[in-house]
């Protein structure tokens, strides 16, 4: 088996971009995707978009049949995309597009079924051929998981596990003790009990809930990212001031369902840099999410 070096494995990208937002003094920004929504061709555009707006990182989301974290936003554009043909290989052809345009690190967020169906080390050697960085798979749980571990250690994959709020302590010990045992990964910290959706406010007991995984992850040097409601640059402000970076999902979706598609591309670029300045810690006023003035027309 080939050994891959640890400054050319794709999932060090990740582990560099927290890094150098870090030396920066910012917050890592991770925006996400559906793949082929609304089309194969806009989804591309409209990742690039981003990663010029100033997206560190990028999630691609794999559409599924059943997708159980999603919340209504994102299972529609999910629902959008497989009704247009989108498949696992059309997810790699996006990721391989993207790549060959941008350095940003890629992650796709998916669901174990299409992984078994595409076969695991398949999967997992085509997403890094790619430029697939790393792996969310939400309804694996990490006792589950070492038959994709091995084969996205082999080729160099970050594999990526979400700590939702109630996870009691045990659970939280055994998820960064999984997460460490690969290069790249760092841990998904799950806003709120539920599923994904655009709140107006974060919940009160996120500060503190981060500082207990942070109890657990600071031995290994884990990064912490906080996503689930995040759509405003106020909240990126706020939770980039007590963890590693900040994802965005249905917010983005949203914005591209209510802009005309002439109009996607420069609205996403707009909205990144509204969420990537707050990154920094810098104020901002009040903004809806597209990050116009209250009250300003959708383009």
């Amino acid at each position: 088996m080939q050994t891959i070096s640890n400054n050319s494995i794709p999932a060090a990208r990740i582990t560099h971009a927290f890094e150098l937002a870090k030396q920066a003094g910012r917050g890592v920004l991770i925006p996400y995707f559906m793949c082929g929504f609304p089309t194969t061709e806009q989804s591309i555009e409209l990742v690039l978009a981003a990663i010029e707006g100033g997206a560190d990182i990028v999630e691609l989301g794999m559409p599924f049949s059943d997708p159980l974290a999603d919340g209504a936003t994102i299972q529609r554009a999910g629902h959008v995309a497989l009704e247009r043909g989108m498949s696992v290989n059309g997810c790699m052809e996006i990721a391989r597009q993207v790549t060959a345009r941008s350095h940003v690190p890629l992650i796709f967020m998916g669901y174990y079924n299409p992984l078994l169906a595409y076969g695991i080390e398949r999967f997992c050697r085509e997403a890094a051929a790619g430029g697939i960085c790393g792996l969310i798979i939400p309804d694996l749980p990490p006792e589950e998981a070492a038959l994709l571990q091995d084969a996205a250690r082999t080729n160099g994959i970050a594999v990526i596990f979400l700590v939702p709020p109630t996870t009691a302590d045990e659970r939280i010990k055994l998820i960064v003790r999984a997460a460490a045992s690969g290069p790249g990964s760092f841990i998904y910290c799950v806003s709120l009990s539920g599923v994904t959706g655009a709140r107006a406010e974060l919940p009160p007991y996120l500060r503190s809930f981060i500082a207990k995984v942070y109890g657990y992850t600071k031995k290994y040097g884990l990064p912490l990212a906080i996503g689930f409601g995040l759509s405003t640059p106020q909240h990126i402000v706020e939770v980039t001031s007590y963890a590693d970076g900040a994802i965005v999902g249905s917010a983005l979706v949203k914005l591209i369902e209510l802009t005309p598609p002439e109009k996607q591309v420069e609205a996403i670029k707009h909205y990144i840099k509204s969420l990537q300045q707050g990154t920094s810690g810098d104020n901002h006023s009040e903004s809806d999410i597209s990050g116009r003035p209250p009250g300003s027309p959708l383009p």
